[in-house]
């Protein structure tokens, strides 16, 4: 499937059929794509539905119509910057105490220090990418309803395949409200039932468009695929695994926790998933990780190909941005790019979790201190800042990528896949909802688990599961080695009460140097001014915006 589905999308001719580019979310959910093909012709064959499918999948990796730029799907930004990877990725670690970016461009440093506001040109591309996304799939979901596929006189066996598409499509959607959910709060909503150019959207609380959520992923579990039945489709397992989030973060959510639901559907994930640890951390974030090892642990990733999937967000950014300075010299060999765009690095909290620091016996500690300085004074100083090495476009064995240079490439586009969600994830997921309660797991289970993952890592084995605070506080610890750089820090933060705090501080929150609390406010997102002014069915989710 890698080459076959997501990569390729030279092969979608129709889907330059897709939404014209857009400055704003409004209206985007519930419209309709303008196609080039007509609907009922498309429509009426499998095989091009699937293609039609994979667009949608490929939204989450690639920034418009035409690679790496040149017809972005969203306007505003630049069309790097607009990548969804790309955004979700600054969104949920650059306001956290795990990383850091020396860039200038718009309102960026904002991220940095939690001070943006509802005119953040960051904020709203994150927004419009999320509703971009959601109206992508309304309209494949409103295309292969049981009645529209009779109208097109398609037979029994192909209405079963399309039914599986179309519970992809469902759980794609999903994923994207629970993106909008988790950053917004109370957020515009729509679904295949909205009339085409109809009334604006309403607004819907947290809650409700929750219980959406839970309801779909219910409702889909049965067509989706087995897991692990093929590659980078979201199946069971992957649906599983939204639900554990789901679950784990619903007192954030709605006021009301789930530890209960969080156990069970991550034991679903471990018991009946089939999904294994890689015997090597490293190899995870290597351009092999859909054929090694690293594919078993791997339960959803957003995939990449340095041929087929040109962007310069996603994985190219996680690749290209880290390196820099001493770095540098080591681009190719070690990294399979031609050089490295100076920006991201490690903020010090993210170096003293590991006992020792830069230089941990801990195998995931992938710290490069050369020409480095531990502490950040100056955010826009790349030598302040132990530079990180986790993502690299080489395989477990060292060959470069497809478009490496020594390839006959540009040193450019990256092949290795971002794994959105895997089983290390999902295991402490079971021992933190354990710990706070939840029933359907056991102490003892977690703590092997907890193990599992540190022996892997090579670090000591833990006797026990501390209780209380402090065992939720081993955790967060844990995820942050296990996690950092992967998307999940700022959900931990808030859903620990940390992360507007000023009990705990990082470099640069809140603006200050060493650090300080901020207003609760900055545990959401501000709904941008741009949907606000357009759209009068939605009001700010906090009046401090």
């Amino acid at each position: 499937m890698k080459n076959k589905f997501t990569r390729t999308l030279g092969a979608l001719a129709m889907v330059a059929l897709l939404l014209p580019a857009v400055s704003s979310c409004i209206g985007d959910l519930d419209q309709t794509p303008e196609f080039d093909a007509v609907p009922d012709v498309v429509y009426r064959d499998p095989a091009q539905v699937k293609q039609v499918l994979a667009r949608l999948y490929a939204t989450l990796a690639v920034s418009g119509q035409q690679g790496p730029a040149g017809q972005p799907d969203i306007t505003g930004i630049d069309e790097g910057f607009s990548n969804y990877l790309r955004q979700y990725w600054m969104a949920q670690e650059l306001p956290t105490d795990e990383a850091i970016i020396a860039w200038n461009d718009g309102n960026l440093p904002d991220y940095n220090k939690l001070t943006w506001n509802a005119n953040n040109n960051f904020v709203r591309a994150m927004y419009d990418r999320i509703f971009y996304q959601i109206a992508l799939c309304n309209e494949f979901i409103r295309q292969t309803t049981d009645a529209r596929m009779t109208e097109r006189g398609l037979s029994d066996a192909d209405k079963a395949t399309i039914r599986v598409y179309r519970a992809e499509a469902r759980f794609l959607r999903a994923l994207s409200y629970w993106h909008a959910i988790d950053m917004f709060g109370n957020v515009p909503f729509a679904d295949e039932t909205a009339a085409v150019g109809g009334d604006l959207p309403q607004q819907r609380s947290r809650a409700e468009v929750f219980t959406f959520i839970e309801t779909e992923l219910k409702a889909i579990e049965g067509d989706l695929m087995a897991p692990r039945a093929e590659y980078a489709r979201a199946d069971k397992g992957a649906c599983w695994t939204l639900l554990t989030k789901l679950y784990l973060n619903a007192q954030v959510y709605t006021g009301t926790p789930r530890y209960n639901e969080a156990v069970f559907y991550a034991n679903e994930v471990l018991t009946k998933g089939g999904y294994s640890l890689s015997p090597a951390y490293r190899n995870l974030f290597r351009t092999d990780n859909n054929r090694s090892a690293a594919r078993n642990e791997i339960i959803f990733p957003v995939t990449s190909d340095g041929r087929n999937t040109k962007t310069y967000g996603g994985m190219t950014f996680l690749v290209h941005a880290p390196v820099g300075g001493a770095l540098d010299v080591f681009a190719a060999d070690s990294f399979g790019i031609a050089g490295g765009w100076g920006g991201i690095r490690a903020k010090s909290t993210l170096v003293d979790k590991f006992d020792g620091g830069a230089n941990s016996s801990d195998r995931r500690a992938m710290f490069f201190t050369t020409g480095q300085s531990r502490d950040i004074t100056d955010i826009f100083t790349f030598s302040q800042g132990y530079l990180m090495t986790k993502y690299r476009n080489i395989s477990s064995t060292g060959v470069q990528g497809s478009d490496a240079k020594v390839n006959g490439g540009e040193g450019n586009f990256i092949d290795t896949d971002f794994p959105m969600f895997r089983l290390a994830d999902v295991e402490l997921m079971y021992v933190e909802a354990v710990l706070r309660g939840g029933t359907g797991g056991t102490t003892g289970q977690a703590l092997n688990y907890l193990n599992d993952i540190r022996r892997r890592a090579g670090a000591t084995q833990l006797a026990a599961l501390p209780a209380g605070a402090q065992g939720l506080q081993t955790v967060l610890d844990e995820r942050a080695r296990e996690l950092y750089w992967e998307g999940h820090r700022r959900t931990d933060l808030i859903r620990f009460g940390l992360f507007t705090s000023g009990t705990y501080v990082w470099p640069f929150k809140g603006g200050a140097t060493a650090g300080q609390g901020v207003a609760a406010r900055f545990n959401l997102f501000p709904i941008p001014t741009t949907d606000l002014v357009a759209n009068p069915n939605l009001q700010q989710n906090d009046p401090g915006y």
